[in-house]
């Protein structure tokens, strides 16, 4: 595994147990609830943005792509 694969990996685990903190789920909610509503896609399509950003930033956009995907998690929440 390369050093970008490996620091895109212990990104996504950081992130997915940010996000389930954050709406209080579970760390394999967090992540079903991210790849049913294509929220996994989007980070892999944008880690390089998303990893400039601040977690809650991050997750905020995260949450909007997910909601506007059919989740029902309020990105407003937040």
């Amino acid at each position: 595994m390369s050093r970008e694969e490996s620091n895109k990996l212990r990104y996504t685990i950081a992130f997915i147990a940010e996000f389930a903190r954050k709406y209080g789920l579970g760390e394999r909610q967090a992540h079903n609830y991210m790849r049913r509503f294509k929220g996994m896609e989007y980070l892999s399509d944008y880690y390089d943005v998303l990893h400039t950003q601040s977690f809650d930033d991050a997750i905020e956009s995260m949450a909007v792509i997910c909601h506007r995907n059919g989740g029902r998690l309020n990105p407003s929440a937040l």
